[in-house]
């Protein structure tokens, strides 16, 4: 049994799944949304949501914080990424990383190449960081940068669940909880009431044609019982 046992195993030891948690946010920073099995997106949905928080604080204890926790890595730009791919390993090791090995910013090149690539960390705190803190200050709340979106599609091989995880948009809204009675949770309400022993809530505007039917129908069973019935006199 595994009763009060939090997270999910993902059938991969302690550091294949941290490693797998820190590749798939890595994809979410870098495109935006990742396609992937339904519990691997609930399971990463928390670790996206705790480096958003970061993101957020923007202070260099919480920069410092995400590299432990995320790692970095280069980000080749899809207008860059046919250039890249004709470099020399010389050139690629030009635009990826420093001497130092730090990664370069985009406002530090080095000659002899173009471009320098972006990273991870650097996108999450100069671009995602500053789009949440707005829009929490818009909402007067915090939280909800992601959302898990199941698909209708199953993985080839095993039949597992799909699901897209990507951020939320800057004018995205929280989703109310409707207040509608649906005819599931009257029937739900009902039979509740039953097994408490009282009476059955009162429907909504869907009311059974039943009683309306039996009203037209009295009145002529009524009148066919006040009707003699034929011979009666004769026999009197």
């Amino acid at each position: 049994m595994r009763h009060n046992v939090a997270g999910r195993k993902l059938n991969r030891t302690t550091a294949h799944r941290r490693a797998l948690r820190r590749n798939l946010v890595q994809s979410l920073i870098e495109h935006g949304e990742i396609r992937t099995t339904l519990p691997k997106a609930k399971e990463v949905q928390r670790f996206a949501e705790r480096l958003a928080t970061l993101a957020i604080d923007g202070s260099l204890a919480a920069r410092q914080r995400a590299i432990a926790l995320l790692n970095d890595r280069a980000i080749i730009a899809k207008e860059q990424q046919e250039e890249y791919d004709k470099m020399s390993d010389a050139k690629r090791a030009k635009v990826l990383r420093a001497r130092s090995g730090r990664r370069y910013r985009a406002s530090t090149t080095k000659p002899g190449v173009k471009f320098t690539a972006d990273s991870v960390i650097h996108k999450l705190f100069a671009e995602l960081g500053p789009r949440f803190k707005k829009r929490n200050e818009a909402m007067g709340s915090s939280g909800g940068y992601t959302r898990v979106i199941k698909l209708a599609q199953r993985r080839l091989g095993d039949g597992s669940d799909t699901a897209l995880l990507q951020w939320v948009r800057e004018d995205d809204k929280k989703r109310t909880k409707s207040t509608e009675k649906t005819e599931r949770k009257r029937r739900a309400r009902a039979k509740y009431a039953a097994v408490a022993g009282k009476a059955a809530p009162r429907r909504g505007p869907r009311r059974s044609t039943r009683p309306a039917k039996e009203a037209e129908a009295k009145p002529q069973a009524e009148a066919s019982q006040a009707q003699p019935e034929p011979g009666a006199e004769e026999k009197k």
